[in-house]
């Protein structure tokens, strides 16, 4: 689309004043002719009949708004006989010539050309990866699954594999932990996945059997937390306990380490002591009289606070 431009002062110009409002309606619609069609300002004769009058013509060419064939302005082309043309019709660049309009709109048509071409590559591509994606093969799937012997299988319906989902690979420690009865130091994992402790074998096979398949790589302390909270509250508080904290939880549970806080809370199981002529009598150990559990349990602790120190020392 082309313009045809006039200055905002010339409402008021002493051309348009002589030429009146009738005889300026034509000079406008000529001139947005001639814009449309880029024949620079020339106005053929037909079109000047066709939108206003003769008088009307003849005005704006006593007043100079037009020019007729044989004039003598200097700065105006001259037009055929019995056409018209307006006067300064590119004065300071107000109006475009018809090279400069075909250089624009050849311009344009390349940008949109070019973003045409632009957004089809991008959905043709977008389109081919999610063809891939589809039906190509995972290639990370292998790295990173944790290492199960390809040969262990589950009893009939499943691998060990089955569960990778839902189990954390084991991860490399840099820094030395200091040795325990459990291990030298309990971080490393064997080919057959992590070391369990012994004593905290019948938690993980009840969990694992409650369908609570998480990852047992844990720090020297933290197996020695379990056992006592094992000793202390029994193995099926802690899996009850940690089957409604898998319920409750947002997001799939990845790791034993999880539930350690919810179980540090539960209180002690009670124990049964004799008395004379009443047959057994149950005690809390809480308030009642100090526990070898409890004081390991914060053993663990303190010695779980030490192994943070000792890592986090460069």
């Amino acid at each position: 689309m082309s313009w045809f431009k006039i200055d905002d002062n010339s409402h008021m110009h002493p051309k348009f004043v002589a030429a009146g409002n009738a005889a300026l309606g034509l000079w406008l619609r000529c001139g947005a002719y001639s814009a449309q069609h880029l024949t620079e300002g020339r106005v053929p004769g037909v079109v000047a009949k066709q939108y206003g009058t003769a008088p009307q013509a003849r005005k704006l060419v006593s007043v100079g708004l037009w020019h007729e064939h044989g004039h003598d302005c200097p700065r105006c082309p001259q037009p055929a006989d019995g056409d018209y043309v307006v006067h300064d019709f590119f004065e300071a660049g107000r109006n475009s010539t018809r090279a400069q309009v075909e250089a624009a709109r050849s311009a344009a048509a390349e940008r949109k050309a070019k973003s045409r071409a632009n957004q089809t590559r991008i959905v043709e591509e977008s389109s081919a990866d999610r063809e891939r994606n589809a039906h190509g093969p995972t290639p990370n799937a292998d790295r990173n699954a944790p290492p199960f012997p390809k040969g262990s299988a589950g009893h009939g319906t499943g691998s060990q594999s089955d569960a990778v989902e839902a189990v954390t690979a084991p991860q490399a420690n840099t820094k030395p932990s200091p040795s325990t009865s459990f291990g030298s130091g309990g971080q490393q994992a064997s080919p057959d996945g992590p070391r369990i402790a012994e004593p905290v074998r019948p938690l993980v096979d009840a969990m694992t059997a409650a369908g609570m398949v998480v990852s047992w790589e844990l720090a020297p302390a933290e197996w020695v937390l379990l056992q006592a909270l094992i000793e202390r509250c029994g193995v099926q508080v802690l899996v009850d306990h940690a089957g409604g904290a898998w319920q409750a939880a947002r997001t799939r549970v990845r790791s034993a380490r999880y539930f350690l806080a919810g179980w540090r809370s539960l209180p002690s199981m009670p124990v049964h002591t004799p008395d004379a002529g009443r047959g057994p009598n149950v005690v809390a150990l809480h308030g009642s009289r100090p526990s070898t559990t409890d004081q390991r349990v914060h053993d663990g602790l303190d010695l779980a606070a030490r192994l943070r120190e000792q890592e986090a020392t460069p």
